[in-house]
């Protein structure tokens, strides 16, 4: 398995939490129980995307606007996260946002398959991909059993 595999497996989990979650209603033990799920695939990834997929693009003259971009969007994500947290799950607000965070999801994980995948396999050479597969799974693993006292900026959340 290559970086771009283990990256879309991560994206396939993505998209049925998300799908999950819409169909659920009010504050049921669906929704309790997959919201965190959804939060940690989603913050995990992050992480280790950025570390070992966008990070290195960055000083790429072809690939530095879209790993931006793609970064960007992990902060929007963040923020629609962050706002979720923030809302009672009963409110017809947190499905509001739900399906906001589930189009800001989708919109990235294309984005990244059907544009950032193929560009930057024309960058990273086959012992770039191997050494960056190695890390992205590692970090992703590692972030997920300490999930989520380990995700970067978590011991200083501001409530």
């Amino acid at each position: 398995m290559d970086i771009y595999q283990a990256i879309k497996e991560d994206h396939e989990i993505q998209r049925d939490l998300c799908a999950r979650l819409l169909e659920t209603s009010g504050e049921s033990e669906e929704r309790k129980k997959l919201w965190p799920e959804l939060r940690k695939e989603l913050e995990v990834h992050e992480v280790a995307e950025e570390r070992y997929f966008y990070s290195p693009l960055i000083d790429t003259d072809r690939m530095q606007e879209d790993a931006r971009h793609g970064m960007a969007e992990h902060h929007e994500i963040d923020e629609l996260i962050q706002e979720l947290e923030a809302t009672k799950m009963e409110s017809p607000h947190w499905l509001a946002t739900m399906k906001k965070l589930s189009d800001k999801v989708h919109h990235h994980l294309e984005d990244e398959e059907e544009e950032f995948f193929g560009k930057s396999k024309k960058i990273y050479d086959e012992n770039e991909i191997k050494r960056l597969t190695k890390g992205y799974q590692k970090t992703r693993d590692d972030y997920k059993k300490g999930w989520p006292d380990s995700i970067p900026g978590s011991d200083s959340e501001i409530e």
